[in-house]
Order: C-alpha cells, then structure tokens, then sequence
C-alpha cells in the first residue's frame, strides 16, 4: 500500500497492510532546509538525514492551515509590531479596545524552536470585559484553501494533507496565562461562555467554508485539553468543549470530512465525551505519567469508535538508548494493534525543537520506522 492508501483506510477502519508510522510535525511543518534564516532550527546539516527519512520512508500527513485574509476593522483595534533584540526574536500585540490597551509578547530564540508568551493580552476580568467590547469583525477572517490544494498535490500518493485549526477554547484559553485562565473559567462562567461565543462566530465560517471547498479530509482540532484535568473538572469539558467544538465536528463531518483531537494528558474521564461528539481520532496518547490511561486500555473501550495515533513520549525518542526505545515501541505497537479497533498510527507525542539531531535520537526514529514496517497485523 501507499502511504495515502494505508492511511485512508487507517482512517475508514479497513484493512491495512501494516500499521501506519508518522513522526507528527517532522513531515507535518512546511520545512525550508535552504533558509537561511537565524530562527531556523532545520538548516542545520543534522536535520537533514531525519527529513530524508520522514519523507522517504513514513506515512506523511502534511499538517496545514488555511490563509486567513485579515479583516480590515482588525486594523482599527489591533497594532502589531516584530522585532530583533539580543539574539533573540519579540513580537508585541496591542489591543486598543474599550480604553484599555491589551498587551500581548512572546519571544523566539534562534536555537529552539519554540515560543515563549512573555505577556498575556487578559490579564484580569477587566481586560476580558473590554475584550469582549470588540467588534466581531476584527476577528474575522477570510479563507484561503490554495496551500492545502497545492500540498495535497505535492505530497501525492506519500500521504494526506490535515487541516490544522484551534476550537473556541484554545483560542480564548491563550488569551490569558494559566493561571488567570483556570481562575475565570472555574468562577466567571457567564462571562467566558461570552468569551467563546465570540470566537465561535469568527471560527465556524472559517471551518464551513473550508470544509466545503475542500471536503473529505482529516482535520486536527486543537484546544479541548485546556479543560482537561486537572486544569477543569469534567463538567466543564462538557460546557466549554462539546458544546462549542461539538458544532465544528459537525461542520467538517456534513462535507464528508474526519475529526482528530489534540489532548495532551489526562484522557480517562474526558474521553466519553470526546467520544460522543462523533469525533474519528485523537492524539497524542501519552502513557502514564504524562497521560492517566495505558493504550490498551484506550484500545479496548475505545478502538472500535475512533483512530488511535500516538502513544510515545518525544523525551523518550530523544533520550532514550535504542535497545530500550525498541521495547516501548513494540509495546505500543502490540497494544495499539491488539483486538478489533478501528486503527492505529504510531506516532511521537511531538518533535525535537533543538538545531541539532543526535545520533542516538536518529536511530530511535529508525527504529520506529523498522519495527513499523515488519509489523504482522494477522
């Protein structure tokens, strides 16, 4: 089977020839190993034999976000600005909005690729009273879907492109640090339902009008782990996940599309909800202790209703002597394979964010891709 082909029926729950292996954003990213840009981890020479591997020998899912042309009104109540300050990369959000100015900065080091908020634009229910003074407008945005046509082209027969997106939560959650977002959601609940009212109604014409236009595709939602425990009880996870991100799966599945969730963590007492929303994957699947459920757990109570991509621990590929990652993986092979399910990808929680790849972190990702391909599933 080709990638596409294995991964397609993955997905539909038929009949593979062996369990798909996916390494996430490595083949996921829109990568440039020839720029030479300072913040760009991947043209050092030791990425180059991963992405040759990734590209060659993996089950590719391109992971890619509609162009969003911004609204005009943004303009009126958001000012951004971009600069270089000892080495390292700021950008700075002000809101102007109901007398108030909403500030909001994050940094980007050259050597990691990761970034950091500095400063949350909310940071009290003052600034989320004035945030909700914006004009919808300043939200909304019109889609694009060119890149994912042209990376659906590109990839061919190695894979699928994923459209990647964020649900009301995700959105309204990143507006405020930890903390200050755990606080409100618990003890304000009118006033952030207000909060994903309003992205809502920017997000579902997003999601509508993609879903049509590029229809039958996997999407990746991502959000609904911000009221995992043990930030939110799951009553919560119930009022600010289903009954927001709920319409969403609705949307894509009407265009003949699939829905996979991104929930780092806890997934015990989430995942009937998850589940009745008629979602048709989820990921990362972390093993205890970072998540509070084993795979085959997941498989057994779970695998018939939706696909099961990950199970591994990206410290554990890069930290991890081979002998010992060889172990882990076939655990998870065995366990994401056993019984009746609907399928199974194996996949790594996330991927480096270092310049450099060791050797030791290259041959646990051989060692995924072997292991993969001489799987049985009789």
């Amino acid at each position: 089977m080709t990638g596409k082909e294995r991964l397609v029926a993955t997905i539909c729950g038929k009949a593979v020839d062996r369990p798909a292996v996916n390494f996430y954003e490595i083949g996921g990213f829109k990568i440039n190993l020839e720029d030479p840009d300072p913040f760009n981890i991947y043209n050092d020479p030791s990425w180059r034999e991963l992405l040759r591997l990734a590209e060659e020998k993996t089950d590719l899912i391109r992971m890619r976000s509609p162009n969003l042309a911004l609204n005009k009104r943004r303009q009126e109540f958001l000012h951004d600005e971009e600069y270089i300050d000892k080495g390292s990369r700021f950008h700075k959000t002000v809101i102007s909005v109901a007398g108030r100015k909403l500030t909001a900065l994050s940094r980007r080091d050259p050597g990691i690729n990761t970034t950091w908020l500095l400063e949350h634009p909310l940071k009290n229910v003052d600034d989320l009273k004035a945030y909700l003074k914006l004009p919808d407008e300043a939200l909304a945005n019109e889609p694009d879907i060119s890149d994912l046509v042209d990376a659906e082209r590109e990839v061919g027969n190695r894979g699928i492109v994923m459209i990647d997106t964020p649900d009301p939560l995700g959105q309204a959650a990143y507006l405020f640090c930890m903390e200050e977002y755990c606080t409100i959601a618990f003890t304000e609940p009118k006033l952030f339902h207000s909060l994903l009212e309003k992205h809502s109604r920017a997000i579902y014409p997003i999601v509508e009008r993609v879903a049509s236009e590029f229809p039958g595709h996997l999407w990746r939602i991502c959000g609904p782990e911000y009221a995992s425990e043990p930030y939110l009880p799951p009553r919560l996870f119930d009022e600010y996940v289903v009954r927001y991100t709920g319409p969403m799966v609705e949307i894509i599945k009407k265009y003949g599309g699939f829905v996979r969730i991104h929930s780092h963590g806890r997934l015990r007492n989430i995942l009937p909800y998850l589940v009745g929303m008629g979602i048709d994957g989820l990921d990362p699947l972390e093993p205890p202790p970072q998540g509070d459920m084993e795979l085959c757990e997941i498989r057994r109570e779970y695998g018939r209703d939706i696909v099961l991509f990950g199970n591994l621990e990206i410290g554990d590929v890069v930290n991890m002597e081979t002998s010992a990652f060889e172990k882990v993986v076939t655990r998870s092979l065995q366990e994401g394979t056993a019984g009746n399910g609907r399928g199974f990808v194996l996949m790594p929680s996330a991927a480096p964010y270092g310049r450099e790849i060791s050797r030791r972190t290259m041959a646990n990702y051989e060692a995924m891709v072997g292991l993969c391909s001489e799987w049985c599933l009789s």
